[in-house]
Formats: structure tokens, sequence, C-alpha cells
């Protein structure tokens, strides 16, 4: 693997050299930038791509949470804090983890291991459309055959999905997002924010609720029940 690119973001300059001071001590890290001002890392990001952003959450402008949401297509994120509470809220943004300040050394690099693991994994397991009827996914270290007319239900579970075929289930990195691409009406269709159906795969629906063939109940979100309904045909 190339060496991960990484930028800093922390008003307090202090704070900001220590995290550097780290980033050069570790092999596969390749420090690109550093900045004490959020705007100016948000322009930095427009023209170039990083692998990791280190970012402070305290910081006058915008803290460092909706800093994370501004990104369209965010890096991997380790947020910096001295406030414990602001965990949840970082998790919550699609954190990969959060420092508490003081920072360790070694809490650093368990976080930087954790972080190179996860982009070594994306980089390897996607999700590959080789025609308009079937997809290989990489699955337990294999590419995996799946036709489209046999999926039931994909499931997304933090950074991976579960794809269900009858009684089968087949895990991979992806997003749901990048099956939207894949899967498109009038055969299957986004029924919530975790989940996409097969339409065929309907037994019944009741109420907010759509019964699989599977015996699988999901919820329907109440910004999709009268889309899916027309989707069905149903008046």
């Amino acid at each position: 693997m190339e060496k991960l690119r990484c930028i800093v973001l922390d008003d307090e300059p202090i704070g900001r050299e220590i995290i550097e001071n780290f980033v050069k001590e570790i092999p596969f890290l390749t420090l690109t930038n550093s900045f004490g001002d959020p705007v100016e890392a948000l322009m930095f990001l427009e023209n170039n791509s990083v692998d990791i952003i280190f970012s402070d959450i305290q910081m006058p402008k915008i803290n460092g949470l909706d800093f994370v949401k501004t990104l369209e297509n965010p890096p991997v994120i380790i947020f910096i804090t001295a406030h414990r509470d602001f965990a949840l809220d970082g998790f919550e943004t699609g954190a990969t983890d959060y420092l508490v300040k003081p920072v360790r050394f070694d809490r650093f690099l368990k976080a930087v291991n954790k972080a190179k693991e996860y982009i070594s994994l994306k980089q390897n397991s996607t999700v590959h459309q080789v025609n308009s009827d079937r997809i290989f996914i990489k699955s337990n270290g294999k590419l995996t055959k799946i036709l489209l007319d046999e999926i039931l239900y994909i499931e997304a579970q933090g950074d991976y999905l579960k794809i269900v075929i009858n009684n089968e289930a087949y895990t991979t990195l992806a997003t749901l997002k990048s099956m939207d691409e894949v899967l498109t009406l009038p055969k299957f269709f986004r029924i919530q924010r975790s989940f996409i159906i097969n339409l065929e795969a309907i037994r019944s629906l009741n109420g907010n609720m759509a019964e699989l063939i599977n015996g699988k109940s999901i919820s329907i979100a109440m910004n999709k029940k009268e889309e899916l309904y027309q989707v069905l045909g149903i008046r």
C-alpha cells in the first residue's frame, strides 16, 4: 500500500504540532498539510484528495462535526477532542475513531492502524456489475456471483452491506449508495435509510411494515410509503 496522505486540523498550535509529529513517526503516513483554520482546510480539499483527516472538534467558524458534514465524499475521519461527550456525535458523522486530548502516541497508533485496515478493505472489497442481471461482490476473500433476481433485500450495517438471497447472506464492504446505482426501479426500491428491497419479494404490506417472502419484516420510511404504493400500482 502507498503511504496514506493526511491533513491535520486544529486551531490550537500546540495540539496541531503534537499530531503532526505523531504522523511523521508512522512509516505508512505522510503529512500533506496542516491547518489551524477549517475554512482554509475546506479550500485545500476542493482541489486535493487525502486519505485521513485528523480534526479537532471545538474550533471557531466551523466545528469539526459540521466541517465533516460539508464534505461530499469524506475520507477517513479521526476526531481529536478534549471532551469525551463529543464521541457519540463524532461516530454519527461516520468517524472511524476519536482521540481524547492529551493524545498518547500508543492510542494514536491504534487509531491509524484501524484507519489503515479500513482503507485496505475499502480498496479491496467492492461491488462489480458485469451486466444487467448479475453482480460480483468480494466477500470472505473471494469474488461471488449474485443474480439480481435472487436478491431479497440488502441491508446497510455500518460500512458493510448484508445481501440476502433466500436463506443465504453475504457481507461485503460497500455502501447502499453504490448499490443504488446498480439496483434500480422497477425491480428494486430503497424502502428506508438502511434497506433496499426486491419488490417481487414483498409478501404483504401492513401499515408501515413490509413483510418479505422469507418472513423478514422491514419498516417503511414515512416519506417512502406513498412512492412505494405508487410503484406497486396500489391506489
